[in-house]
């Protein structure tokens, strides 16, 4: 237990802050799932799943969910995903 004013302070934003990562991270995850799913099921039409997907990891870097560069990688191996699935198609 917290023995002083600012520590209790700390925790209350603590809890907040992880319940909005939490649920950034949640929203973020089932984007990422839907543009990866229909790469592999309709290329022709995923891109603009992808796109979505791609602001989406902007948007959680920004506010600092996640890290840049893992944003950057998830963009990176989301895009060329899709090339290689409409290239296939």
């Amino acid at each position: 237990m917290a023995n002083h004013a600012s520590a209790v302070k700390r925790n209350r934003q603590r809890i907040k802050r992880t319940a909005k990562n939490r649920a950034h991270k949640s929203a973020l995850r089932t984007e990422l799932k839907k543009a990866r799913a229909a790469v592999t099921a309709t290329p022709a039409t995923a891109g603009v799943l992808v796109r979505e997907a791609s602001g989406a990891l902007d948007k959680a870097a920004s506010r600092g969910t996640i890290p840049a560069k893992r944003a950057s990688r998830l963009k990176g191996r989301l895009a060329a995903a899709l090339h290689r699935a409409t290239k296939a198609a």
